[in-house]
């Protein structure tokens, strides 16, 4: 069990900083048997965005950068890395960093490792968390998502092994998912060569590779049930992930625009991803719409109060509690999708990520093999 925290930040009670993001901790009441809530565009929303996300906001504005969908995938992709590396902060030291290749059925798929010195090498094998990064299917790679990577593999004190799953639309469903999935499997199948402990090997992303993460945990789970032994994951850390692409909630209409990640966009990205005349019901890319959420790995939902995908993140983990899966939830009420991906510019970022690797190592412990 985790220790206790502060609810208004996330951290331990003794590390309680100055600048606290607003968490909700729990989630909304929910009807046994997953009852869908009544008409929540009609909920009041008295959320205040967050000071350091309003001074992102007016840079972004005032910088009259142009909008993804606008691009094409290449300078979408140049122009995020361009904008992830002034918003990153300084790079958090780990003990070691190795680039891989894990050679998967369907494709040859770039990892990097970071090793913590709190796992370092020949110390005995290590938890691990395989990490998807975010970016609409269509952009990000191994380096925007570095400086989280780092942040992660401290905090949690595990391995993290970082997927550079292909893109789309060179790449379309389910390329990025047999990327994920196979170099999950990958990494599994080498873990004594790794020096990991496949028995305490975790799944996470954020937004697309929440998305990821996700369907990759269910994919486990039906291996091990059809074939005990098979493998399965000790848990699974989702931020703010994208779960439904019908993009109908009420979030996803109330906040369409003005808060960093806009509608015109999001449906850009999918249609990169999934292309003409693909099912936004298949449950492999809308993995909300799954039938059966029993026996999944325990999880972390994070979601973020001024992000259009806030009610299907939160959706997600109301269906994991109802199947019995344990599952702590937490919103960020005045943050923005993305936040925990700007390490320089937003305290509760850090926060976030501090707070991931307190469950992972929470998780891990209790894992088989593991210290709990």
């Amino acid at each position: 069990m985790a220790r206790p925290y502060n609810r208004a930040t996330g951290l331990p009670l003794q590390n309680v900083g100055a600048q606290a993001p607003r968490l909700s901790r729990k989630p909304p009441a929910r009807p046994r048997g997953g009852t869908i809530r009544n008409n929540p565009m009609a909920q009041p929303f008295t959320r205040t965005l967050d000071p350091q996300a309003r001074r992102l906001l007016e840079r972004v504005a005032a910088a009259r950068l142009p909008a993804m969908h606008t691009l094409s995938a290449p300078e979408a992709r140049a122009l995020y890395r361009e904008s992830h590396r002034r918003l990153d902060g300084e790079p958090m030291a780990v003990h070691a960093v190795e680039n891989l290749t894990a050679l998967t059925p369907a494709a040859a798929v770039p990892l990097r490792l970071y090793r913590p010195f709190q796992v370092e090498a020949g110390q005995g094998a290590a938890p691990c968390l395989m990490y998807f990064h975010g970016g609409g299917w269509t952009i990000g790679d191994l380096d925007t998502h570095d400086n989280v990577c780092r942040h992660l593999a401290v905090h949690g004190r595990c391995v993290v092994v970082s997927v550079g799953y292909r893109l789309a639309p060179e790449h379309r469903f389910p390329a990025a998912l047999e990327d994920a999935d196979g170099a999950a499997r990958w990494v599994m199948g080498n873990a004594a060569a790794l020096g990991i402990d496949p028995g305490r090997m975790a799944v996470g992303g954020d937004s697309a590779g929440g998305n990821l993460a996700a369907v990759v945990a269910m994919l486990f789970r039906d291996r091990e049930r059809a074939s005990p032994g098979a493998g399965r994951l000790a848990y699974q850390l989702l931020l703010y992930p994208a779960t439904d692409m019908a993009m109908g909630t009420a979030s996803a209409l109330r906040l369409a625009q003005g808060h960093f990640l806009i509608r015109d966009t999001m449906l850009w990205f999918r249609a990169n991803y999934l292309g003409e005349g693909a099912d936004v019901r298949d449950w492999r890319a809308s993995p909300l719409l799954a039938s059966d959420f029993s026996g999944l790995p325990p999880a972390y939902v994070i979601t973020a109060g001024f992000d259009p995908l806030l009610d299907e993140g939160r959706a997600y983990a109301d269906r994991l509690a109802v199947a019995g899966v344990p599952v702590s939830y937490e919103c960020f009420e005045g943050m923005i999708h993305g936040f925990a991906g700007m390490l320089g510019v937003m305290a509760a970022g850090r926060h976030a990520l501090h707070r991931c690797g307190q469950l992972l190592q929470a998780a891990f412990a209790a894992a088989p093999g593991g210290a709990g």
